[in-house]
């Protein structure tokens, strides 16, 4: 318990009962209720930018002159740990990791030290490395989980980590809770690259769920390979039906809207006939 001050009671709904304020560390104040009415804790944590800056003005101005700058830094300190989180999502083949390792290569440029982790799950091209389909390529972490990260980095290395890059992220179940971490209390910028949804449409992962959380998201389309035009989906070829099945062209291939539905009908009729022929010859046998 380092120091003491007294609440502003205009934030209170009554002004005979005021909220203690402690210092607990250098980067953390906490309010004690002092009565049932929780009005400026609230406010403090609240996700209104004007209600927060309103609060930290009203505690500035009630501290001690003493406290005033020490509370002013430790906010600041606070709001410059912020970081960010950008996500690109799209069919296969629409140039995801080619987004992903420009806007790395840019920061890198820039001066940040930056990581790229994927999946261990994609052993397509290389284990250690982020590779496009065209072949262009980076270093990174094939990790199991996101959580692993920090201990395999190292916590040394990792507080200086200033950008980070994650592809194929549908593959990582805990992708929220990393990315929420550092972004919200590391202070670092996550760029996220992965699809949106899989071969049925269906939401793939965790990548969605990070959306509420993101500073950006960029959908990214590919060309169609029946007609040319614009491809939001991807359509698999082969009657495989698990969710996860890591392949290229030989397995996936961007559609439009229209050679989806049809693409699909097509595979349905297929099977049907596939499946009644397969009783035929099991009659006559």
């Amino acid at each position: 318990m380092k120091s003491f001050l007294t609440f502003s009671p205009t934030l209170s709904n009554s002004a005979a009962t005021p909220f203690s304020c402690y210092f607990l560390s250098h980067q953390s104040i906490i309010l004690r209720k002092t009565s049932r009415h929780m009005l400026a804790a609230k406010s403090l944590q609240s996700p209104n930018f004007l209600s927060r800056i309103s609060v930290m003005h009203s505690l500035v101005n009630s501290a001690k002159p003493s406290n005033r700058d020490r509370i002013r830094s430790m906010y600041t300190e606070a709001a410059s740990m912020s970081g960010e989180i950008h996500v690109i999502v799209g069919p296969m083949f629409a140039g995801k990791t080619t987004t992903l390792l420009r806007r790395i290569k840019l920061e890198s440029s820039n001066g940040r030290n930056v990581a790229i982790i994927k999946s261990n799950k994609d052993t397509r091209y290389a284990l250690d490395s982020i590779v496009t389909h065209d072949g262009e390529k980076l270093p990174c972490w094939p990790l199991v989980d996101l959580s692993s990260f920090r201990q395999r980095l190292g916590p040394e290395a990792y507080d200086k980590l200033e950008v980070i890059g994650i592809d194929e992220a549908q593959f990582f179940e805990d992708l929220y809770d990393f990315c929420s971490k550092a972004a919200d209390h590391d202070g670092k910028t996550i760029i996220v690259a992965g699809l949106d949804g899989d071969y049925l449409r269906r939401s793939f992962g965790g990548v969605l769920d990070i959306i509420p959380i993101a500073d950006s998201v960029t959908k990214l389309t590919a060309r169609c390979e029946l007609c040319g035009e614009r491809a939001f989906f991807t359509l698999r070829k082969t009657e495989e039906t698990e969710t996860e099945l890591i392949a290229g062209a030989e397995v996936y291939m961007p559609v439009c809207r229209k050679h989806y539905v049809s693409g699909q009908v097509v595979k349905v009729a297929a099977r049907t006939v596939l499946e009644s022929q397969k009783v035929q010859c099991s009659s006559i046998l």
